[in-house]
């Protein structure tokens, strides 16, 4: 329902929701202890501390909700979510060596879930996945050396051919370390 709050633009405005009210508040009373009245505070201390335990109180809420909120768009999360439903999970195998990938497969049905495992093979390498029209929808870090690949659980609702890129500067080609993805309609 309010998907858009944790992606993209959403969460940019969700995030100036949250800042633009402290730092109104925060500037509003530097500049009141330092122009208007530069004594001591003339509020009584039962007063001042029930407005700061509202003031904390509303703030830890706000804290906790949006955080609550934006589990279910964790990597971790959805993965999690994707191995107990009974939704089938294609397994995409991957290995990223000098300017290259090795990709298992690069043709996906629209509306499949793909697990992507993905291994460097010699220096760290990124594996980012780029929407057709240019947007990144995700990316991975490959370190060499780890015993258990990195994984992604990820859903493809639209057709179209994915750019894959490197993320990670790996060496003097790294800018031709490119592949694609190509998402086809459901048969």
């Amino acid at each position: 329902m309010l998907d858009f709050l944790f992606s993209g633009w959403g969460a940019f405005w969700m995030t100036l929701f949250m800042l633009v009210p402290f730092a109104a508040i925060f500037f509003y009373v530097v500049h009141r202890k330092s122009v208007t009245d530069s004594g001591p505070s003339t509020t009584a201390g039962a007063k001042m501390s029930r407005l700061e335990g509202i003031w904390l109180t509303v703030v830890f809420v706000i804290f906790v909700g949006v955080n609550l909120g934006s589990l279910k768009y964790m990597p971790t999360m959805k993965a999690a979510h994707a191995a107990t439903s009974n939704q089938q999970l294609h397994e995409i195998d991957f290995s990223a060596t000098s300017w290259a990938y090795d990709i298992s497969n690069r043709q996906i049905e629209a509306g499949s879930t793909v697990r992507f495992s993905g291994k460097s093979k010699d220096t760290m390498h990124g594996f980012a996945v780029y929407h057709p029209d240019g947007r990144m929808l995700f990316t991975m870090m490959l370190m060499p050396g780890l015993k258990n690949p990195t994984t992604l659980v990820h859903t493809f609702n639209e057709p179209g051919t994915y750019k894959v890129r490197c993320l990670e500067y790996c060496g003097i080609a790294h800018h031709a370390m490119q592949d694609e993805l190509v998402v086809v309609k459901r048969s």
